[in-house]
């Protein structure tokens, strides 16, 4: 994996271990050599991520729409800085510049992304893995409502064992890595 995009709160959350989980994913992947790409912010989970890539010689690439550079919110200091129209182009464009995909705690966007990525890869649109870093439990609520979601007919067996559900930054980054090729896009529901 040379790039994983990271979906993630522009605010810190209420709980010190998404920081540093935050802090933590960024440190292991300018380790492993894996650049970061993000929304592009410097506040909240997301420029801990970034901050934490960059500071540990990694490269960190983000994609931001101009309403939020207007607004005073966009990292100065990375790899490469996208400005783009809206939220729509966002998302396609870390679509595109990234080789998977990993959620930790953040509200409804960091949601919006992970969905519309999982959607898109079911559309085949793309066949990039996607996974929740599940710090401190954080996602059990809503790996519990997808097992509902499945059982109420809505999602295929083989759609919802598409969504990785790691606890550590470890399992998630190899997971995702073994993941990545091993099936082409096609829809699949």
């Amino acid at each position: 994996m040379k790039r994983l995009a990271v979906y993630c709160g522009s605010s810190m959350g209420t709980d010190p271990a998404f920081a540093a989980i935050a802090k933590a994913l960024g440190e292991e992947m300018a380790r492993r050599g894996i650049g970061l790409v993000y929304g592009g912010g410097r506040l909240g989970l997301m420029g801990v991520v970034a901050d934490a890539v960059m500071g540990n010689g990694g490269e960190a690439y983000g994609v931001i729409p101009q309403a939020l550079v207007d607004l005073e919110v966009a990292h100065t200091g990375l790899t490469e800085l996208h400005l783009v129209a809206d939220m729509h182009q966002r998302k396609a464009m870390m679509t595109e510049l990234t080789d998977a995909f990993v959620a930790i705690p953040g509200g409804i966007g960091t949601l919006d992304e992970l969905f519309e990525a999982w959607s898109w890869n079911a559309l085949g649109y793309h066949a990039k893995p996607f996974a929740l870093l599940n710090v401190h439990g954080f996602w059990d609520g809503l790996t519990g409502f997808m097992d509902h979601v499945l059982a109420s007919g809505f999602v295929s067996p083989a759609r919802r064992a598409q969504l990785i559900v790691a606890d550590t930054i470890g399992d998630a980054i190899d997971r995702l890595d073994a993941a990545i090729g091993a099936a082409e896009p096609k829809m699949v529901w």
